[in-house]
């Protein structure tokens, strides 16, 4: 005896469940539900790729806040920080900034000493 159909239950089964939760007919038939999930698979793969340099642009800000408040402004900090050699990343600085102020201003004098 032959069996129709079991993969393709298998696999409707498996789209169905990753459109759980998704509004109108997006969650109940197969059709639309593929539809969904393939385009929320981009959206999630594009914004994968994007959500960096959202985060790098708020690094950038909050080093800019953080630097006024000294006196200096960003791209000037930047660039006494390549001229100084402090080989630190912007989200390890923005990190010093937020949490350990006092670390910050010792790099910030640092990067300006020379």
């Amino acid at each position: 005896m032959r069996v129709k159909g079991a993969n393709t239950r298998k696999k409707h089964k498996k789209v169905l469940k990753a459109a759980k939760g998704y509004r109108s007919t997006y969650h109940r038939t197969y059709k639309r539900a593929h539809e969904a999930v393939m385009h929320a698979g981009q959206y999630s793969y594009v914004h994968r790729r994007k959500r960096l340099g959202q985060f790098r642009r708020l690094w950038i800000t909050r080093l800019s806040a953080a630097v006024r408040e000294l006196g200096y402004s960003y791209s000037k900090f930047m660039g006494a920080l390549k001229k100084a050699k402090i080989l630190l990343n912007r989200k390890m600085l923005s990190e010093l900034a937020i949490h350990k102020p006092e670390a910050f201003k010792q790099v910030v004098s640092k990067a300006f000493s020379k």
